[in-house]
């Protein structure tokens, strides 16, 4: 277990209060939410990476994860004045005013809210209305899991080479894979959604036993749902490094695509599992395996 830190604590020159730290918010685990403050807190320096200048959302677990949570868009009110936010504009709403997540002090404050799950726009809020990056995720329907997924991730990584793109996978932290496409050029929302729509039924049509692009889960039984609405102005993708909710803490994980092909050789998902300090260790070892997201530059194909 992650030894949680004390009850105030300084970080990035910022002194915080946390609270409850011995609350358990994984009751299979026992792992608390000081062990999730303090694993963000180690992890800082990666994950910021992937969190700066992007509209983030909450995704908070006040009495764990076997209990009720909610999304929080606007940035709470009680916020302390250094953190920042970005106003965006929202059909619904007018605006909606998101936490900026800049500083590790403005992670630790997060992770005390008990926000376990950090959900981000594909944009940032310098240029709202540009994604940086497209992103896959194929997510299986029962009895279908994580293993049926790997095969149908190298398919769509081989279909996007032959285009000369680039891809990147990670875990989803549950049953799930994750494949970004950065894109860091001029590009729009309708652009990259139409571009994976079509990627999906193109994978739909070359095996439609197993692969479906369709969103009714009543149609997506044993299927694997290759899910290309995610890339929209409005909706949120969980960052890389981010816990998620499941029974363990487990954390949405870059990995490589020899790994992944190793786990599909011996059918073993657990070589794909990850909790917060396997995270740590290979971020020790291997470094950044999503830092190529954040600066190549590809354009989609005409």
């Amino acid at each position: 277990m992650i030894k949680a830190p004390p009850n105030r604590i300084k970080i990035a020159g910022r002194q915080l209060n946390v609270s409850n730290l011995q609350k358990v918010l994984y009751p299979k685990a026992g792992f608390t939410k000081g062990d999730a403050i303090d694993y963000y807190r180690r992890i800082a320096p990666v994950i910021l990476k992937h969190l700066k200048g992007r509209p983030l959302t909450l995704k908070r677990y006040p009495n764990g994860v076997s209990d009720l949570f909610f999304y929080e868009k606007n940035c709470p009110v009680h916020k302390p004045d250094w953190v920042p936010t970005a106003k965006v504009p929202s059909d619904k709403r007018g605006f909606i005013n998101y936490c900026l997540v800049d500083s590790a002090a403005t992670l630790v404050w997060v992770a005390n809210l008990a926000s376990l799950e950090l959900h981000t726009l594909l944009s940032r809020s310098d240029d709202i209305n540009r994604p940086t990056m497209m992103v896959f995720d194929l997510d299986p329907g029962p009895p279908a899991g994580l293993l049926d997924c790997l095969p149908l991730g190298f398919r769509m990584r081989d279909m996007l080479a032959n285009m000369g793109l680039k891809s990147f996978p990670k875990t989803s932290g549950g049953k799930g894979l994750h494949i970004y496409v950065p894109l860091n050029t001029p590009v729009t929302f309708d652009q990259t959604k139409h571009f994976a729509h079509t990627v999906a039924m193109v994978l739909e049509r070359s095996d439609p036993a197993k692969v479906t692009s369709v969103m009714r889960k009543d149609l997506r039984g044993g299927k694997i749902f290759v899910d290309w609405s995610q890339n929209d102005e409005h909706k949120t993708t969980v960052c890389a490094y981010s816990l998620r909710a499941r029974e363990q803490p487990t954390i949405s994980t870059p990995v490589s695509w020899e790994e992944i092909d190793k786990a599909l050789q011996r059918r073993d998902v657990s070589r794909l599992t990850f909790e917060a300090e396997d995270v740590l260790s290979r971020v020790e070892k291997l470094g950044d395996l999503f830092a190529p997201v954040l600066r190549i530059k590809q354009k989609l194909p005409q």
